[in-house]
């Protein structure tokens, strides 16, 4: 690689690095009002916005293109709708614009709402592959020292089901929405996570662990 090249690689990393990842501020404000969300009221917004045809009755996504939201934690689901709103995630036009109109309070009601179900089973009609699964163990319990890869339970929880604030769960995840998720991270393409701190794992991650860990998560169940 020419010094040139490596320069304007290494441009770009730290360009995309350095990009402002939320607008969201974990305020005791933000946090109470994500607390005082009403489920029933985040039913009746997801209804009106047609949110099921992607994320599925009661949060369980049909399809592969679509995260399952059923059982997300609440500040989670907050944040990528208002990082949506405001440009900060943009992978999904479509969120863009339905997020446009939703004020805090929708958010956090809608939030509410998904939260108030179980976590997914694993995915119907998904291939799972046991032996990926088993191999991404080592990584998820224990990380990569060599790498300076923390173990994944550490922010995601034992059983994937999420840590404080805007760590997500995973179990139940589609392999195919995993995958896609991790790449844009690796890429750059998405960039609203806190930190770097997605990009940074993604980045060390070879494409073949990646979709060992995506197994790994499918096949978990709470």
């Amino acid at each position: 690689m020419s010094t040139n090249s490596f320069a304007n690689e290494h441009g770009a990393s730290k360009a995309r690095a350095d990009a402002p990842s939320t607008e969201v501020a974990w305020t005791p404000e933000t946090l109470a009002l994500i607390r005082s969300g009403n489920a029933q009221k985040g039913g009746q917004l997801a209804h009106e916005q047609m949110c099921a045809s992607c994320h599925g009755h009661a949060g369980i996504a049909q399809s592969s293109n679509w995260p399952s939201l059923a059982g997300q934690r609440a500040e989670y689901t907050y944040k990528m709708l208002q990082d949506y709103k405001n440009g900060s995630r943009n992978t999904y036009p479509l969120m863009t614009v339905l997020a446009q109109p939703m004020s805090d309070q929708d958010m956090a009601d809608i939030a509410a709402f998904y939260a108030s179900f179980k976590l997914p089973p694993v995915p119907v009609g998904t291939p799972i592959d046991k032996a990926l699964a088993d191999k991404a163990e080592l990584l998820v319990m224990k990380g990569d020292g060599n790498r300076l890869l923390a173990p994944c339970m550490s922010c995601h929880g034992y059983k994937g089901e999420g840590n404080v604030i805007d760590v997500p769960a995973m179990a139940g995840q589609t392999p195919e929405y995993f995958i896609r998720t991790m790449q844009d991270y690796k890429t750059g393409k998405r960039s609203n996570d806190v930190y770097s701190r997605m990009r940074l794992m993604a980045h060390v991650l070879s494409d073949q662990e990646i979709i060992e860990l995506a197994n790994y998560y499918a096949n978990l169940t709470q």
